[in-house]
């Protein structure tokens, strides 16, 4: 089993195309159109490649929570990188800087951005191949 997706309501399609795009250069809008979504009409797009995808879908409205509080919700979501020094150096580029290293580890290395609409996203890479070092939080 594995994760195919996530949908993810966003308040700025372009913006959130622009980070998306940013950090995964290869990936492409497979699919989009509009839907109903009780009630109201918006537009929806799958970006990704042919394996997994993100599901974005506008009109987003309100605040997404606060990512340093304790309420029920989304924490963040990550993607692991072979090049994580890239994933930032593309994201600075068009205007997104790390929001927070992760703890220092000499296995892994990773970071998180906070996207257009205040989903946290972690970029990992990882220095090992050893599991047992990989998932270690030493």
């Amino acid at each position: 089993m594995r994760l195919e997706h996530l949908n993810l309501v966003v308040k700025d399609m372009v913006k959130a195309l622009t980070f998306y795009k940013a950090a995964f250069p290869h990936w492409r809008v497979r699919s989009k159109g509009t839907s109903d979504w009780y009630g109201m009409q918006r537009n929806w797009l799958h970006f990704g490649d042919d394996y997994q995808f993100l599901t974005l879908n506008d009109h987003g409205t309100g605040s997404n929570r606060d990512l340093t509080g304790h309420t029920v919700g989304l924490a963040h979501f990550a993607f692991v990188t072979h090049n994580l020094d890239a994933v930032i150096e593309r994201l600075d580029h068009v205007g997104f800087t790390v929001e927070k290293y992760g703890v220092e580890n000499p296995h892994r290395k990773n970071v998180y951005f906070t996207d257009p609409s205040g989903y946290e996203v972690e970029f990992v890479q990882y220095l090992s191949d050893l599991p047992e070092e990989r998932n270690n939080d030493n």
